[in-house]
């Protein structure tokens, strides 16, 4: 009697991965004796964002959630003001301005790339309109050409300027018309979670480019304090003078993720050549109708953070997921929508209101892609997809 066929070796939909100098650089931080926030390895990260993104002053941050809260502090929003968001969005984006106290206007996203439509912001715009923050999903950037006109401006209907927030947590090395996202809002936040191209385990960062709010931004930072100042021999001693929280990181935290900033660009490199090959793989089921690729737009440079198709409908969706499953290949699904979520229809949403989001939201399936992802494992999820529809 033979044995049984062993079961295929899981693929996960992500997974860590060690870029290079990760421990020996949190050994360094150990024996400096400083393992407190804003020490050398966060400096040294700021100044790599600096450089990378073109913000003019980069803090970092616990995770990209606290970045968004900095944000929604420095916008200045509260109560009676709106700010218009996504629904397709993680909720971190929405929490932030919640917590603020501010009246979340939920717009519709783009059936191309997904991302939040310029068209249907403008047409939510009010005389409350304090700020929009657009998602850059997948790492391909929204239009930001007609956002910013937008916001500067202020649309019809605005009482003045709109402050522009860029979540960027998805678009670290992504670019729109060769500028880097993350550089055109007033404020923007990025990510470093574990699912992300350069990771710290949890962790963000807030990029400044109105540089009349960096000092504010750096007491916001330092839990209201003038600490940073202080330190910069501006003031005798240091104090509460303001709104603020523990924003920042430790330097455990920075001194890992400073090690994936140096190695920045090949793990751009093997994200986007593990992005190209399902792509190429699953073109064909594109050509023959059974699904979508990502569109990206001529002046989009994405970072190969996600790879995701749409199918025709949730049960075909939710089949193949379960195809996958069943041959240990852990596929998933995106954001269920916000304006639907409990929070939402306690707003006064329901479904129906936004249907470009609630329609991808259904269809949208994520591959596995992380760095380590090999060829091998690529084909094995190309061919069990192309199987499904093979019958």
């Amino acid at each position: 009697m033979g044995l049984e066929p062993s079961a295929p070796a899981p693929i996960p939909f992500n997974k860590p991965f060690i870029a290079g100098k990760e421990l020996y650089n949190i050994s360094q931080a150990v024996l400096s004796g400083h393992l407190a926030g804003n020490g050398v390895f966060t400096k040294k990260c700021q100044a790599w964002l600096e450089t990378q993104t073109g913000c003019a002053k980069a803090l970092m941050t616990a995770s990209c959630t606290g970045a968004l809260e900095m944000a929604a502090i420095l916008s200045g929003v509260g109560p009676g003001d709106e700010v218009i968001i996504p629904s397709f969005t993680f909720v971190s984006t929405a929490n932030a301005f919640h917590l603020r106290g501010a009246k979340l206007v939920f717009a519709d996203i783009a059936p191309d790339t997904l991302n939040i439509d310029p068209a249907s912001v403008a047409e939510r715009i009010t005389p409350a309109t304090k700020a929009v923050c657009v998602v850059h999903y997948a790492g391909v950037g929204c239009e930001m050409d007609e956002f910013t006109a937008l916001c500067e401006t202020g649309g019809k209907g605005a009482r003045g300027r709109i402050t522009l927030i860029e979540d960027a947590a998805h678009a670290i090395c992504a670019y729109y018309n060769d500028k880097p996202l993350g550089s055109f809002g007033d404020l923007s936040a990025f990510s470093f979670h574990e699912t992300k191209n350069f990771i710290s385990g949890e962790g963000g960062a807030l990029g400044i480019n109105d540089p009349t709010l960096i000092e504010r931004a750096e007491i916001i930072w330092e839990k209201g304090t003038n600490r940073s100042q202080f330190f910069r021999g501006l003031t005798d001693k240091y104090t509460w003078v303001d709104t603020g929280s523990s924003f920042l990181p430790s330097e455990l935290i920075t001194a890992f993720l400073y090690a994936q900033f140096e190695q920045a660009g090949e793990i751009t490199r093997r994200r986007l050549a593990g992005w190209r090959y399902y792509q190429e793989g699953l073109r064909a089921l594109e050509k023959a109708g059974d699904l979508r690729l990502p569109f990206i737009p001529a002046h989009s440079r994405h970072n190969g953070h996600m790879f995701y198709i749409l199918l025709q409908d949730v049960s075909t969706r939710d089949a193949l997921m379960e195809h996958l499953r069943q041959r240990n290949i852990m596929a998933v699904f995106h954001y269920v929508p916000l304006h639907t979520s409990p929070m939402g229809l306690s707003m006064g949403y329901r479904e129906g209101m936004l249907p470009v989001t609630e329609d991808m939201s259904g269809r949208i399936l994520r591959l596995p892609l992380f760095y380590d992802l090999s060829a091998e494992d690529q084909d094995r999820v190309i061919g069990a997809i192309r199987g499904f529809f093979a019958g």
